[in-house]
């Protein structure tokens, strides 16, 4: 077996369901319930993620003309959920954390519909030359054994054994940021070629999808109202998205789709963190002045 079988195959799946079960041991069914409590928020930030996301995603691609299955492998990520590292940074802007959880958490919930969906519209659209290898079904089935299983592991262990379980969560989310960064490198390396021939062209499309993804939600979410914490946490949301699951998705199907994904990873935590730095100051001054 290549080495880059055994990445897709073994190496990816693995590290991702160790994200997923660090996320689990992060959450509460009260994360869940904040959808019935409190709605607003969380369905502007859901569906500028589930909704304006992919659709940016299928825009950008068809205005840099990307190759079908790049430009597959871009709807991909832009359908993909929020992960773990969008929760860090939002705390560390002083953003509604809570509200980054919970939009991770729903978000990857949802991913059994919307990842699969995205990506078989996306192969018909752009008529990649992957369809045959593509079944909705086994793409649900994947995306619930490395996602909503380790999630549900994760939280049934907090709830088991709360201690141990906020006492490993610092662990945890260094793992995860580790394991990323592993996975990422891995994908780089695995298509090293394709990643340096079309690294150009992708780093414009996947700056694009970045840069348009944050600004749009943040905007969006202040034109809903939402305060400038909340927008932030949307903003967030959009710009640092599961990029471990499109590249274990991807992978899984043609080894092209995991490139726009591994380019957009190399610097998403650039822009995200530049965001991060300017809204800091009005976050953490809306902290200080909240009603105890």
């Amino acid at each position: 077996m290549e080495d880059s079988s055994v990445f897709a195959l073994v190496g990816l799946p693995v590290a991702l369901a160790l994200i997923m079960a660090g996320l689990g041991l992060s959450l509460t069914p009260d994360d869940f319930k904040r959808l019935l409590v409190e709605p607003r928020g969380i369905l502007i930030g859901l569906a500028n993620l589930l909704v304006v996301s992919p659709l940016l995603a299928f825009g950008v691609a068809e205005l840099y003309g990307l190759g079908a299955a790049f430009a597959v492998g871009l709807v991909l990520l832009g359908a993909s959920p929020g992960g773990t590292m969008a929760n860090f940074l939002t705390h560390l802007a002083r953003g509604d954390t809570a509200l980054s959880i919970s939009m991770t958490a729903l978000s990857s919930v949802a991913a059994i519909v919307t990842v699969p969906t995205a990506l078989t519209l996306a192969v018909e659209h752009f008529d990649a030359p992957v369809g045959d290898d593509v079944s909705m079904l086994g793409t649900v089935l994947r995306v619930l054994a490395i996602t909503i299983v380790p999630l549900a592991v994760g939280m049934w262990f907090r709830a088991r054994h709360t201690q141990r379980a906020r006492a490993a969560e610092p662990r945890f989310r260094t793992m995860a940021l580790i394991l990323f960064l592993a996975v990422v490198v891995g994908a780089v390396l695995s298509e090293f070629e394709k990643v340096t021939e079309n690294f150009t062209e992708l780093a414009l499309a996947t700056l694009t999808l970045n840069v348009a993804a944050m600004s749009i939600s943040f905007t969006v979410s202040r034109l809903a109202r939402l305060d400038n914490r909340q927008a932030t946490a949307v903003a967030m949301e959009l710009g640092i998205h599961n990029a471990t699951l499109a590249i274990a998705i991807g992978a899984s199907v043609d080894d092209s789709l995991i490139v726009p994904a591994a380019v957009y990873s190399a610097f998403m935590f650039v822009t995200a963190g530049t965001f991060a730095r300017l809204v800091h100051r009005r976050n953490a001054a809306a902290v200080a002045t909240a009603p105890a």
